[in-house]
Protein backbone atom coordinates (compact mmCIF):
# COMPACT_ATOMS: atom_id res chain seq x y z
CA UNK A 1 0.00 0.00 0.00
CA UNK A 2 1.48 3.60 -1.02
CA UNK A 3 2.12 5.91 1.75
CA UNK A 4 0.12 9.08 1.51
CA UNK A 5 1.69 12.19 1.75
CA UNK A 6 0.98 14.11 4.73
CA UNK A 7 -0.04 17.26 3.05
CA UNK A 8 -2.03 15.95 0.05
CA UNK A 9 -3.84 13.75 3.31
CA UNK A 10 -4.91 16.10 5.18
CA UNK A 11 -5.60 18.48 2.93
CA UNK A 12 -8.12 15.68 1.41
CA UNK A 13 -9.39 15.02 4.78
CA UNK A 14 -9.97 18.78 5.86
CA UNK A 15 -11.96 19.47 2.88
CA UNK A 16 -14.02 16.33 3.70
CA UNK A 17 -14.58 17.64 6.61
CA UNK A 18 -16.01 20.76 6.01
CA UNK A 19 -17.88 19.68 3.15
CA UNK A 20 -19.62 16.39 4.49
CA UNK A 21 -20.05 17.42 8.36
CA UNK A 22 -22.39 20.68 7.11
CA UNK A 23 -24.12 18.54 4.91
CA UNK A 24 -25.16 15.71 7.09
CA UNK A 25 -26.13 17.98 9.14
CA UNK A 26 -28.35 19.29 7.40
CA UNK A 27 -29.42 15.89 6.36
CA UNK A 28 -29.92 15.11 9.92
CA UNK A 29 -32.23 18.62 10.69
CA UNK A 30 -34.11 17.15 7.78
CA UNK A 31 -34.74 13.68 9.10
CA UNK A 32 -35.60 15.32 12.40
CA UNK A 33 -38.10 17.10 11.11
CA UNK A 34 -39.54 14.41 8.60
CA UNK A 35 -40.09 12.54 12.17
CA UNK A 36 -41.75 15.43 14.23
CA UNK A 37 -44.55 15.25 10.92
CA UNK A 38 -44.97 11.48 11.54
CA UNK A 39 -45.90 11.82 14.77
CA UNK A 40 -47.84 14.77 14.10
CA UNK A 41 -49.94 12.25 11.76
CA UNK A 42 -48.67 13.47 9.08
CA UNK A 43 -49.74 16.87 9.35
CA UNK A 44 -47.48 19.90 8.94
CA UNK A 45 -47.57 22.24 11.91
CA UNK A 46 -44.69 23.86 11.62
CA UNK A 47 -43.74 27.82 9.71
CA UNK A 48 -44.58 27.29 6.08
CA UNK A 49 -41.50 28.43 5.44
CA UNK A 50 -39.76 25.16 6.70
CA UNK A 51 -41.69 23.08 4.70
CA UNK A 52 -39.54 23.70 1.08
CA UNK A 53 -36.94 24.00 3.38
CA UNK A 54 -36.96 20.47 4.69
CA UNK A 55 -38.03 19.29 1.37
CA UNK A 56 -35.63 21.26 -0.80
CA UNK A 57 -32.71 19.37 1.89
CA UNK A 58 -34.49 16.25 2.13
CA UNK A 59 -34.43 15.52 -1.74
CA UNK A 60 -31.13 17.45 -1.79
CA UNK A 61 -29.59 14.06 0.08
CA UNK A 62 -30.83 11.63 -2.13
CA UNK A 63 -29.91 12.96 -5.36
CA UNK A 64 -26.63 13.60 -4.26
CA UNK A 65 -26.23 10.44 -2.78
CA UNK A 66 -26.42 8.97 -6.46
CA UNK A 67 -23.90 11.63 -7.87
CA UNK A 68 -21.28 10.38 -5.21
CA UNK A 69 -22.07 6.83 -5.40
CA UNK A 70 -21.28 7.68 -9.58
CA UNK A 71 -18.22 8.84 -8.79
CA UNK A 72 -17.11 6.11 -6.36
CA UNK A 73 -18.20 3.77 -9.26
CA UNK A 74 -16.60 5.77 -12.28
CA UNK A 75 -12.92 5.74 -9.45
CA UNK A 76 -12.71 2.27 -9.23
CA UNK A 77 -13.33 1.49 -12.95
CA UNK A 78 -10.69 3.52 -13.79
CA UNK A 79 -8.66 2.17 -11.21
CA UNK A 80 -8.61 -1.35 -12.81
CA UNK A 81 -9.28 -0.39 -16.68
CA UNK A 82 -6.30 2.62 -16.53
CA UNK A 83 -4.42 1.84 -13.75
CA UNK A 84 -1.05 3.25 -14.41
CA UNK A 85 -2.64 6.76 -16.29
CA UNK A 86 -5.29 6.84 -13.42
CA UNK A 87 -2.93 7.00 -10.93
CA UNK A 88 -0.48 9.60 -12.49
CA UNK A 89 -3.53 11.93 -13.01
CA UNK A 90 -5.54 11.78 -9.84
CA UNK A 91 -5.66 14.87 -8.20
CA UNK A 92 -7.41 16.07 -4.69
CA UNK A 93 -8.30 19.25 -6.91
CA UNK A 94 -10.72 16.98 -9.33
CA UNK A 95 -12.68 15.36 -6.56
CA UNK A 96 -12.99 18.96 -4.88
CA UNK A 97 -14.44 20.08 -8.18
CA UNK A 98 -16.27 17.19 -8.73
CA UNK A 99 -17.95 17.72 -5.92
CA UNK A 100 -18.75 21.32 -5.69
CA UNK A 101 -20.22 20.04 -9.54
CA UNK A 102 -22.32 18.18 -8.29
CA UNK A 103 -24.00 20.50 -5.34
CA UNK A 104 -24.44 23.63 -7.46
CA UNK A 105 -25.89 21.51 -10.37
CA UNK A 106 -28.47 19.81 -7.52
CA UNK A 107 -29.16 23.24 -6.00
CA UNK A 108 -30.30 24.39 -9.77
CA UNK A 109 -31.90 20.92 -10.35
CA UNK A 110 -33.83 21.21 -7.06
CA UNK A 111 -35.13 24.62 -6.72
CA UNK A 112 -38.41 23.93 -7.93
CA UNK A 113 -39.06 23.19 -4.82
CA UNK A 114 -38.80 27.18 -3.66
CA UNK A 115 -40.91 27.58 -6.82
CA UNK A 116 -43.88 25.56 -7.02
CA UNK A 117 -45.71 26.91 -3.54
CA UNK A 118 -45.87 30.46 -5.89
CA UNK A 119 -47.04 28.93 -8.93
CA UNK A 120 -51.10 29.51 -8.64
CA UNK A 121 -53.47 32.60 -7.58
CA UNK A 122 -51.86 34.85 -5.23
CA UNK A 123 -54.49 34.67 -2.71
CA UNK A 124 -53.35 31.29 -1.80
CA UNK A 125 -49.86 31.19 -1.49
CA UNK A 126 -50.12 28.06 0.80
CA UNK A 127 -51.12 26.05 -2.03
CA UNK A 128 -48.82 23.25 -1.38
CA UNK A 129 -50.27 22.73 1.94
CA UNK A 130 -53.59 23.16 1.58
CA UNK A 131 -55.45 22.53 -1.90
CA UNK A 132 -55.96 19.32 -3.40
CA UNK A 133 -54.64 18.33 -6.94
CA UNK A 134 -58.25 19.35 -8.34
CA UNK A 135 -57.53 23.13 -6.99
CA UNK A 136 -59.64 22.69 -3.92
CA UNK A 137 -58.66 24.28 -0.76
CA UNK A 138 -58.08 22.54 2.43
CA UNK A 139 -57.19 22.83 5.64
CA UNK A 140 -53.95 24.14 6.42
CA UNK A 141 -52.92 21.30 8.49
CA UNK A 142 -52.25 18.72 5.35
CA UNK A 143 -48.88 16.71 4.22
CA UNK A 144 -46.00 19.29 3.94
CA UNK A 145 -45.45 19.52 -0.24
CA UNK A 146 -47.99 16.67 -1.22
CA UNK A 147 -51.32 18.49 -2.27
CA UNK A 148 -50.91 20.46 -5.80
CA UNK A 149 -52.83 22.59 -7.89
CA UNK A 150 -53.89 21.86 -11.22
CA UNK A 151 -51.42 24.76 -12.10
CA UNK A 152 -48.64 23.67 -9.48
CA UNK A 153 -48.90 20.11 -11.38
CA UNK A 154 -48.30 21.34 -15.18
CA UNK A 155 -44.91 22.09 -14.01
CA UNK A 156 -43.76 19.75 -11.79
CA UNK A 157 -44.91 16.88 -12.74
CA UNK A 158 -42.20 17.22 -16.39
CA UNK A 159 -39.39 18.38 -14.26
CA UNK A 160 -39.49 15.38 -11.95
CA UNK A 161 -39.70 13.14 -15.04
CA UNK A 162 -36.11 15.59 -15.84
CA UNK A 163 -35.01 14.81 -12.37
CA UNK A 164 -35.41 11.20 -12.92
CA UNK A 165 -33.92 11.49 -16.09
CA UNK A 166 -30.79 13.40 -15.32
CA UNK A 167 -30.27 12.94 -11.88
CA UNK A 168 -31.05 9.09 -11.62
CA UNK A 169 -31.21 7.33 -14.73
CA UNK A 170 -28.24 8.78 -16.45
CA UNK A 171 -26.23 8.05 -13.34
CA UNK A 172 -27.48 4.74 -12.82
CA UNK A 173 -26.29 3.97 -16.39
CA UNK A 174 -23.13 4.98 -15.95
CA UNK A 175 -22.36 3.53 -12.20
CA UNK A 176 -23.71 0.09 -13.57
CA UNK A 177 -21.83 0.70 -16.48
CA UNK A 178 -18.62 1.25 -14.57
CA UNK A 179 -19.18 -1.46 -12.50
CA UNK A 180 -19.87 -4.29 -14.91
CA UNK A 181 -16.75 -3.71 -16.45
CA UNK A 182 -15.15 -3.56 -13.03
CA UNK A 183 -15.93 -6.69 -12.51
CA UNK A 184 -15.19 -7.98 -15.91
CA UNK A 185 -11.50 -7.15 -15.69
CA UNK A 186 -11.06 -7.94 -12.03
CA UNK A 187 -12.21 -11.53 -12.71
CA UNK A 188 -9.49 -11.65 -15.55
CA UNK A 189 -6.68 -10.47 -13.37
CA UNK A 190 -5.16 -13.54 -11.61
CA UNK A 191 -2.26 -11.79 -9.56
CA UNK A 192 -4.89 -10.74 -6.74
CA UNK A 193 -6.04 -13.40 -4.27
CA UNK A 194 -9.39 -14.70 -4.40
CA UNK A 195 -10.15 -13.10 -1.11
CA UNK A 196 -9.69 -9.76 -1.93
CA UNK A 197 -11.60 -10.49 -5.61
CA UNK A 198 -14.61 -11.77 -4.42
CA UNK A 199 -14.84 -8.90 -1.67
CA UNK A 200 -14.54 -6.17 -4.51
CA UNK A 201 -16.61 -7.72 -6.49
CA UNK A 202 -19.44 -7.92 -3.74
CA UNK A 203 -18.77 -4.75 -2.97
CA UNK A 204 -20.01 -3.33 -6.15
CA UNK A 205 -22.75 -5.73 -6.59
CA UNK A 206 -23.78 -4.19 -3.16
CA UNK A 207 -23.76 -0.59 -4.54
CA UNK A 208 -26.11 -1.14 -7.66
CA UNK A 209 -28.22 -3.35 -5.51
CA UNK A 210 -28.59 -0.29 -3.04
CA UNK A 211 -28.78 2.32 -6.20
CA UNK A 212 -31.62 0.27 -7.87
CA UNK A 213 -33.67 -0.57 -4.27
CA UNK A 214 -32.99 3.06 -2.84
CA UNK A 215 -33.41 5.53 -5.05
CA UNK A 216 -35.34 3.49 -8.68
CA UNK A 217 -38.84 3.15 -6.13
CA UNK A 218 -39.14 7.38 -5.75
CA UNK A 219 -37.86 7.68 -9.26
CA UNK A 220 -40.28 5.23 -11.01
CA UNK A 221 -43.06 7.41 -9.40
CA UNK A 222 -41.73 10.26 -11.42
CA UNK A 223 -42.62 8.64 -14.64
CA UNK A 224 -45.46 7.43 -13.49
CA UNK A 225 -46.88 10.69 -12.09
CA UNK A 226 -46.28 12.09 -15.96
CA UNK A 227 -47.80 9.08 -17.52
CA UNK A 228 -51.13 9.69 -15.28
CA UNK A 229 -50.77 13.20 -14.89
CA UNK A 230 -51.15 12.71 -11.25
CA UNK A 231 -48.84 12.01 -8.37
CA UNK A 232 -49.13 8.73 -7.04
CA UNK A 233 -50.41 7.86 -4.04
CA UNK A 234 -47.91 5.36 -3.13
CA UNK A 235 -45.05 8.18 -3.51
CA UNK A 236 -44.84 8.75 -0.12
CA UNK A 237 -44.23 4.90 0.49
CA UNK A 238 -41.21 4.78 -2.21
CA UNK A 239 -40.06 7.96 -1.03
CA UNK A 240 -39.33 5.52 2.38
CA UNK A 241 -36.63 3.56 0.77
CA UNK A 242 -34.34 6.05 0.17
CA UNK A 243 -33.86 6.88 3.58
CA UNK A 244 -32.53 3.24 3.87
CA UNK A 245 -29.26 5.02 1.84
CA UNK A 246 -27.68 6.85 4.99
CA UNK A 247 -27.45 3.66 6.75
CA UNK A 248 -26.40 1.63 3.91
CA UNK A 249 -23.43 3.78 2.06
CA UNK A 250 -21.30 3.20 5.19
CA UNK A 251 -21.37 -0.14 4.44
CA UNK A 252 -20.62 0.41 1.14
CA UNK A 253 -17.73 2.95 1.49
CA UNK A 254 -16.35 0.17 5.05
CA UNK A 255 -15.94 -2.86 2.44
CA UNK A 256 -14.88 -0.59 -0.83
CA UNK A 257 -12.01 0.97 1.64
CA UNK A 258 -9.07 -0.69 3.16
CA UNK A 259 -8.33 2.50 5.00
CA UNK A 260 -11.70 2.52 6.64
CA UNK A 261 -11.85 -1.05 7.69
CA UNK A 262 -8.23 -0.43 9.48
CA UNK A 263 -9.79 3.09 11.24
CA UNK A 264 -13.07 1.01 12.42
CA UNK A 265 -11.06 -1.70 13.33
CA UNK A 266 -8.08 0.38 15.05
CA UNK A 267 -11.20 2.13 16.96
CA UNK A 268 -13.10 -1.46 17.63
CA UNK A 269 -9.68 -2.42 19.45
CA UNK A 270 -8.93 0.90 21.48
CA UNK A 271 -12.65 0.47 22.69
CA UNK A 272 -12.12 -2.98 23.59
CA UNK A 273 -9.50 -2.16 25.66
CA UNK A 274 -10.64 0.71 27.13
CA UNK A 275 -13.09 -1.15 28.67
CA UNK A 276 -11.21 -4.43 30.02
CA UNK A 277 -8.79 -1.87 31.94
CA UNK A 278 -12.09 -0.18 33.23
CA UNK A 279 -13.70 -3.36 34.03
CA UNK A 280 -10.35 -5.09 35.49
CA UNK A 281 -10.05 -1.39 37.70
CA UNK A 282 -13.56 -2.37 39.02
CA UNK A 283 -12.79 -5.78 40.01
CA UNK A 284 -10.07 -5.25 41.67
CA UNK A 285 -11.36 -2.83 43.88
CA UNK A 286 -14.38 -4.69 44.32
CA UNK A 287 -12.21 -7.68 45.74
CA UNK A 288 -10.21 -5.18 47.99
CA UNK A 289 -13.00 -2.91 49.07
CA UNK A 290 -14.36 -6.50 49.95
CA UNK A 291 -11.07 -8.08 51.80
CA UNK A 292 -11.36 -4.22 53.93
CA UNK A 293 -14.58 -4.28 54.33
CA UNK A 294 -14.05 -8.07 56.09
CA UNK A 295 -11.17 -6.75 57.93
CA UNK A 296 -13.01 -4.04 59.20
CA UNK A 297 -16.01 -6.22 60.31
CA UNK A 298 -13.71 -9.01 61.92
CA UNK A 299 -12.14 -5.58 64.29
CA UNK A 300 -15.62 -3.86 65.15
CA UNK A 301 -16.89 -8.16 66.34
CA UNK A 302 -13.85 -8.21 68.31
CA UNK A 303 -13.86 -4.80 69.84
CA UNK A 304 -17.23 -5.74 71.02
CA UNK A 305 -16.46 -9.25 72.65
CA UNK A 306 -13.65 -7.17 74.44
CA UNK A 307 -16.55 -4.88 75.67
CA UNK A 308 -18.42 -7.78 76.91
Amino acid sequence: MQECHTGLCLSVYIITFVLGFPANALAFYTFCKKMQEVMNNMFWDMPYLLCPLSGFIFYMTIYNSTFFLTAVSVERYLGVAFPIQHSLKRRPGYAVAASIFFWIFSVMQLSIVFIVPFIGPKNTPNNTLGPDASGSTGNNEAVCYENFTAAQLNVLLPVRLELCIVLFCIPFLICSFCYINFIRILSKLQHIDRRRRLRAIGMALGTLLVFALCFGPYNVSHIVGFITWKSPEWRDKALLCSTFNACLDPLIFYFSSSAVRMTVGSVIEGVKSRLNRYMSCDMFRAFWGGGNKTAKDKERKQEEINAI
